[in-house]
């Protein structure tokens, strides 16, 4: 049964209407506030829209080999990297999921409810549902793991700042009171403050629900509640899933499938050379991105490409907090504003990413976002950054940008380093591989990291510039900042919630807390006949879904 819809969808439904809202935007922010997408889709005057494997019928089994990095699996909640929950994705399942076309779908949850102001949120489960040891999936199971993710302590648990409204700021750890379970199939949440954001929070990468007891490690007695398991992991080789016909997965009579027997992922390093080699010679039916020249070349052997707009991007940032020869040169503002003012960001786009996107503007909120406010573009003077250098005392200081050795990433970086010295201020460039690059992502004094993209700007903005939050790379740290934060995550009205929006992005540009020039559109890659592997804005692999044409 449809719940009761809340006020605010309707108030959604005349602004994608009235033009104010793209339909991405408007199934967001419909559907994360507990409209169904069918409903959200009416409420527009539209039908919605028929999977692509409904239109085409997989047949039962078969293997399916896709390129991709293979990680080593920790706590989903301190995940950093997709690969790592398109893995998982096999045997531990989401409370909801995010769609290509913008909308969350109830997963494990059947549905939701959220009060007027955002305070209240009251989560209804599937029924049915059994963890594959046979044990049955109850609120309890939900309930624990909302309590996981409010563990503010833990290192590298980035689910706690999307938790952040259920955490007592005192014990770092969720308030009382805040999770009420209030029968098997209904949990009950209790917010501190308005945050509108919860539900598509529930959909990232880290969320995915294990089960009480969880000793950390994934592949330690992989319990779960979805169609398969994992058979090997070798880091960098291979990873492998296996159909569990020995359990009973809820999923089949709701989406159909599992349709595969054998998932592979194979890692061929982050060459995109060797990306095209192999499915040039038939070693893989799909790969996870195709980047660069290698779109159009990956176009020329007959495969299928998928592309999708997003707010995906990178970010090369500095860090306020590091220390170097013991000065902090990052705590000073004009710093960081003199390296913004001296690159352009349109020739990032050009040299990094082959104009396959759109100038972004430094504070990492995306046109796609409901509440994105225009500002003036950033000024682009060289000379009045090298001004703000001699002014701060730090003209003659030698800058490091270090990035990971791959195109897109090293080729803006490279594009960043050479405007710098074209401004008359030294940098030396550090490319590390990615097996060296991540163990120490958040520490380093300045260099570039690529960021997915969340259905809110809001969200982005909560992740990664928020006081503190464990995902804050940059060390920034603000208090009239946080305050607005605050204030927007409590908005439902995408209008309203755009005036603060407009305060935080004019923060982040004053203050300088990034150089972030681009947007990307991202492309996947598969042979014909694989169903079910296009693009996700999320780089998401939904392995239910995937299957081979009959």
């Amino acid at each position: 049964m449809e719940p009761d819809l809340h006020p605010a969808a309707r108030l959604h439904a005349r602004e994608h209407l009235d033009g104010a809202l793209s339909r991405r935007e408007f199934l967001a922010r419909a559907t994360s506030l507990g409209v169904s997408a069918t409903a959200a889709y009416g409420l527009i005057g539209l039908a919605a829209p028929t999977p692509a494997r409904a239109q085409q019928e997989p047949q039962m089994g078969g293997t399916l080999r896709i390129q991709s990095d293979v990680r080593a699996l920790k706590d989903p909640r301190t995940y950093d990297w997709p690969q790592m929950s398109n893995f998982s994705r096999g045997w531990l399942e989401y409370l909801v999921e995010y769609q290509r076309d913008g909308s969350i779908t109830p997963m494990l949850l059947e549905s939701w409810e959220v009060n007027e102001d955002a305070t209240q949120y009251t989560l209804r489960l599937r029924e049915g549902v059994t963890w594959n040891d046979g044990d049955p999936f109850t609120a309890a199971d939900v309930a624990y793991n909302i309590r996981r993710w409010c563990e503010q302590n833990v290192e590298g648990n980035s689910m706690a700042a999307r938790v952040s409204s259920l955490i007592d700021p005192e014990t770092g750890e969720a308030r009382e009171g805040a999770i009420e379970v209030a029968d098997d199939l209904t949990v009950v949440l209790t917010l501190e403050t308005p945050d509108i954001t919860l539900i598509a929070g529930f959909s990232d990468y880290p969320a995915p629900i294990v089960k009480e007891g969880f000793s950390g490690d994934p592949m330690d007695n992989p319990v779960g509640t979805g169609p398969y398991l994992p058979e090997e992991l070798t880091v960098g080789v291979k990873a492998a899933l296996v159909r569990n016909d020995a359990h009973d997965w809820w999923g089949a009579e709701v989406f159909g499938g599992p349709y595969l027997d054998r998932i592979e992922y194979i890692d061929y390093g982050t060459d995109q050379a060797a990306h095209f080699a192999a499915a040039e010679s038939g070693e893989v039916d799909m790969v996870y991105e195709s980047l660069g020249e290698f779109v159009d070349l990956m176009d020329t052997i007959g495969w299928t490409k998928s592309e999708v707009v997003t707010a995906n991007t990178l970010v090369i940032r500095t860090n306020q907090q590091a220390e170097i020869e013991g000065m902090r040169p990052y705590a000073d503002a004009r710093v960081r504003r003199a390296l913004a003012m001296a690159v352009n960001n349109a020739v990032c786009l050009e040299l990094g990413y082959a104009d396959r996107g759109t100038v972004a503007e430094n504070h990492h909120v995306c046109p796609i976002h409901p509440e994105y406010a225009e500002l003036p573009p950033p000024v682009f003077d060289p000379a009045q950054a090298l001004a703000l250098l001699e002014e701060a005392g730090m003209a003659g200081f030698e800058h490091e940008l270090i990035s990971i050795d791959d195109n897109w990433r090293r080729n803006t970086s490279d594009a960043v380093a050479a405007q710098l010295r074209d401004a008359g201020i030294p940098v030396r460039r550090t490319i590390l591989p990615g097996a060296t690059f991540w163990n120490d992502w958040t520490g380093y004094p300045f260099s570039t990291t690529d960021w997915a993209q969340r259905p809110l700007g809001v969200q982005v903005l909560a992740l990664a510039y928020r006081s503190g939050e464990a995902w804050n790379e940059t060390g920034f740290s603000n208090d009239a900042f946080d305050a607005a934060l605050t204030e927007a995550l409590a908005i439902a009205d995408a209008d309203a919630r755009r005036e603060v929006s407009a305060r935080l992005q004019t923060i982040m540009q004053e203050e300088g807390v990034v150089i972030q020039p681009y947007w990307r559109s991202t492309y996947r890659h598969y042979r014909p006949g694989v169903i079910g592997a296009e693009q996700h804005p999320t780089f998401e692999i939904h392995v239910y879904k995937l299957g081979l044409a009959a």
